[in-house]
């Protein structure tokens, strides 16, 4: 028996990094999962190994976390599929750049840059969000994960990033305040530096004219654990909120980074 026998949890930008992570934790506690993003392949290759995890179903659906449409699409598709969503991931996110890093800069940053990376990590999460509480209140339970970060607590990233995960913590307590009457729990779970994608040493190494050696031995120093942490690192936390054992936690924000910045 799993604590996630007989839930469905829907995760965005699933297709990799952390999202899968969770994912496979979520497919091994036994929840049916539905895993959004936009690369069809990529899907399939989560969907294969959450079946495998233990899932007892899984499906992908394919979804651009920057479209209101595609993100309440995929919770409309998850509770079409399996008659209802008790858990909701809002992992999509990440830093968008079109021209360079310097459309980023606190001194040259673009309109278009900052309104993409706000619907990208914060618009996101709201449509979705939106989108799966009323079926959550109608059914009287629900979970919520909203993926934060190191900067949702801190300054010192790029301006449009730390402003969008700072306005996460925001989303969350505002969305928990609502929800709590309804037996929803909404949450923010904030990783450190990660060993996925985003975590691109020669991209952060150009933004801060430095080299990407002396950027990763950095990005180290800033953790207690004085090292990047494994995306697998995130899912028992993650199954811990999603599950009834997290029945008294809600609208908190809970760090599992090695002990950044502390």
């Amino acid at each position: 028996m799993g604590v996630l026998d007989g839930r469905v949890a829907l995760i965005t930008g699933g297709g990799r990094g952390i999202g899968r992570s969770i994912a496979l934790s979520l497919a091994r506690a036994g929840a049916k999962v539905v895993i959004s993003s936009r690369t069809r392949a990529q899907l399939d290759s989560v969907v294969a190994e959450a079946i495998a995890a233990g899932a007892p179903a899984a499906m992908a659906v394919v979804a651009d976390a920057t479209k209101a449409q595609d993100q309440r699409g995929a919770v409309r598709a998850a509770i079409a599929a399996y008659g209802q969503l008790d858990i909701l991931i809002n992992n999509a996110g990440g830093v968008h750049v079109d021209q360079g890093v310097a459309e980023l800069s606190s001194f040259s940053h673009t309109d278009d840059a900052f309104a993409a990376n706000m619907d990208l990590n914060v618009s996101s999460a709201f449509w979705a969000m939106s989108e799966a509480l009323p079926h959550m209140r109608e059914r009287g339970y629900g979970r919520i994960i909203n993926i934060g970060s190191g900067y949702s607590h801190h300054a010192g990233g790029f301006l449009v990033y730390v402003t969008a995960k700072h306005a996460i913590v925001g989303l969350t307590r505002g969305a928990a305040a609502e929800a709590a009457p309804h037996g929803i729990n909404v949450n923010c779970l904030c990783p450190g530096w990660t060993n996925t994608s985003l975590v691109d040493f020669d991209f952060l190494a150009e933004a801060s004219g430095s080299d990407a050696a002396s950027v990763k031995a950095g990005l180290e120093a800033e953790c207690l654990q004085k090292r990047i942490l494994e995306p697998d690192e995130m899912g028992p936390m993650a199954v811990l909120l999603a599950s009834e054992g997290s029945s008294a936690i809600t609208g908190q924000v809970i760090r599992v980074d090695g002990g950044y910045r502390v």
